[in-house]
């Protein structure tokens, strides 16, 4: 029996926003990468998503591994557009006084 040595390409993908995702799933690279970088093994993150296959999981943390100065860039790319924003969604929706305006609202609907 001759064993084949083939090459797998990451099953990663880009969509049109610039997210690299796991091919075929809504779970981005960041997920992953967040997890592994926070000490979670490859079947610790396949047991936490269901779209996700062991196999996949192994091949994008060895991706990361391969390309971790790209990759660590691109997570803090994606850090800061989240952190944009975060900011810009709490400028237009403000949390502050957000308990009494629910409290307030919930008081008048059972009022009616």
């Amino acid at each position: 029996m001759n064993l084949v040595i083939e090459t797998k390409p990451p099953p990663l993908e880009i969509r049109e926003d610039g997210a690299i995702m796991v091919a075929g799933t809504r779970i981005p690279l960041d997920t992953i990468a967040r997890a592994y970088l926070d000490g979670e093994t490859a079947e610790e993150i396949a047991d936490a998503y269901d779209a996700l296959d062991i196999a996949d999981v192994y091949t994008v943390i060895g991706y990361y591994l391969d390309h971790k100065t790209m990759v660590d860039q691109y997570l803090r790319r994606r850090e800061r557009e989240a952190a944009a924003l975060r900011q810009t969604l709490e400028a237009q929706f403000p949390a502050a006084g957000l308990r009494g305006r629910l409290l307030a609202r919930r008081h008048a609907e059972i009022r009616r």
